[in-house]
């Protein structure tokens, strides 16, 4: 079976918005010798190894919105899609407590097989779908974080919007989350909006493009009924920010 770096689901040119989703599997691709990271299976259930409940999320959202969805075919521990490519944790080494044995030790050449067989390809497919969508593409970017990294006390969010200082439409999807009233939403929280050369800036900010990245906690998406609920609240609500926001 042909290895593929990346999913792509619907159709262009139906509607403004562009679902993207960086962490979507925890797939290890022919690419790392033995298609293995080292790693328990424990370990690459985890968070560590990708956004647990974001890739249905990300689909079941597509179709609330009628937009097409670009997703990642590798485990972040891979090489990590939301990261540049001068980035020190492209490849991570250590993650949440745990020791990445495949990364530990890994070259410059296993850096680059790995930038040609999964995170550029991926790359190309977002260029490629946000330009099919037309100057005035949206793109949602649909990640999922754990409530409670090692040590570290609970976190309180059930769902976090980060975004890029002086972004316009990011601001307006918190307003109208915290409007609802039984929410705890982050603002750019659990963690900063902006990282240079990041997914977000890389086909979005930096080409002027309307943009928001949606951090939902994990245990929330972990069923489709749930991820199908978040995608059926969610819709409506981008749906009205855009408006507000006039852009």
């Amino acid at each position: 079976m042909t290895y593929t770096a990346y999913f792509t689901h619907g159709q262009p040119g139906n509607s403004r918005w562009l679902i993207t989703c960086d962490h979507a599997t925890n797939v290890v691709p022919p690419v790392v010798p033995g298609a293995d990271l080292g790693l328990p299976e424990a370990d690459m259930t985890r968070h560590i190894a990708f956004d647990p409940g974001a890739y249905g999320l990300a689909r079941a959202l597509g179709e609330a919105l009628n937009a097409p969805v670009v997703a990642s075919n590798f485990s972040r521990l891979v090489i990590d899609p939301n990261r540049g490519e001068d980035d020190p944790t492209l490849l991570m080494k250590l993650y949440d407590g745990t020791i990445i044995p495949a990364n530990r030790h890994a070259a410059a050449a296993d850096r680059t097989a790995r930038l040609e067989a999964c995170y550029r390809p991926y790359h190309r497919a977002v260029a490629e779908m946000a330009a099919a969508q037309g100057p005035e593409v949206v793109i949602v970017s649909v990640h999922s974080f754990t409530r409670q990294l090692r040590g570290r006390p609970p976190r309180p969010w059930e769902i976090g919007i980060l975004y890029p200082e002086a972004e316009r439409f990011s601001p307006e999807v918190i307003r109208a989350l915290k409007a609802s009233g039984d929410l705890t939403v982050g603002d750019n929280a659990p963690y900063t909006g902006y990282l240079p050369g990041d997914a977000i800036d890389t086909h979005a900010t930096a080409r002027g493009r309307p943009n928001t990245l949606i951090e939902l906690r994990n245990d929330l998406i972990a069923t489709e009924v749930q991820q199908r609920n978040w995608a059926h609240r969610l819709a409506p609500t981008l749906q009205e920010a855009l408006e507000r926001s006039g852009l």
